[in-house]
């Protein structure tokens, strides 16, 4: 990637994170002052073994949890201590997320899950009055992610890479500015896998969507600007940024 990220305020960050979840009687420390941040129109990978807490580190970032100790910015401004209706705004407005395990409902079309997020926005009201370009859309996006010919199948009837790109549509409807992905390639083989970071370095370059990304697997963590790598919950190595990239950590 040739692109130059400048030093700035970063858009997101968490600083000095701890969380810790409780197993019964047992604690469990996932998260020991771990801290990352993106400039508007970074890609970070964020690579670590199974347990080392990078997704948990995801759902802190995207208010999906809430850190023991540490702060959440959002362009300089402190989110993580919101009340509900806020965060709700801010996940619904801010943020875009994909998963391994795409979690589209299985009773919808690809285009119906792919309006849901505006379905879940607007009153009833509201959305009836702005359902046909809401639709418009959402098959502009499922174009862009060359699903525009899928638009009416169910989830049961698409390959795991149609219904990754599906989730990344949906992902895009609410125009993020910023996209969290947990393991996106997780599920895939490697040359479908590879299409899906084809396509989020392109949504990246062109609309310049910062993105978090998260993955155990080196290949896929080398295509973002730079790599973050976590251990037991604590950053294990510096920020290593590629050529002709700043970093903003």
């Amino acid at each position: 990637m040739s692109q130059t990220i400048k030093m700035t305020t970063p858009l997101i960050s968490a600083k000095a994170i701890q969380k810790t979840y409780k197993t019964g009687q047992h604690e469990v420390r996932v998260l020991r002052g771990a801290g990352i941040s993106a400039s508007e129109g970074e890609f970070i990978s964020v690579i670590g073994q199974s347990g080392s807490g990078k997704s948990t580190m995801l759902h802190v970032l995207g208010l999906l949890d809430a850190p023991d100790v540490g702060e959440v910015m959002y362009e300089g401004r402190r989110i993580d201590n919101l009340n509900e209706t806020a965060r709700d705004l801010l996940r619904n407005r801010v943020f875009g997320f994909i998963f391994q395990f795409y979690h589209l409902l299985p009773e919808l079309s690809l285009l119906e899950n792919v309006m849901a997020p505006l379905m879940i926005r607007y009153s009833m009201w509201n959305y009836w009055k702005q359902r046909r370009s809401i639709k418009q859309q959402a098959l502009e996006i499922l174009e862009q992610v060359g699903l525009g010919h899928r638009t009416k199948h169910r989830p049961s009837q698409l390959s795991g890479g149609e219904l990754q790109r599906g989730a990344i549509a949906r992902a895009l409807i609410t125009k993020p500015r910023i996209l969290l992905a947990d393991e996106p390639t997780g599920n895939l083989d490697a040359d479908t896998g590879q299409e899906i970071m084809t396509l989020l370095k392109q949504l990246n370059e062109e609309s310049r969507l910062t993105i978090v990304m998260v993955t155990h697997d080196e290949a896929v963590a080398s295509q973002g600007h730079r790599t973050v790598r976590l251990k037991e919950g604590r950053i294990e190595t510096a920020t290593i940024a590629k050529t002709g990239v700043a970093t903003a950590m």
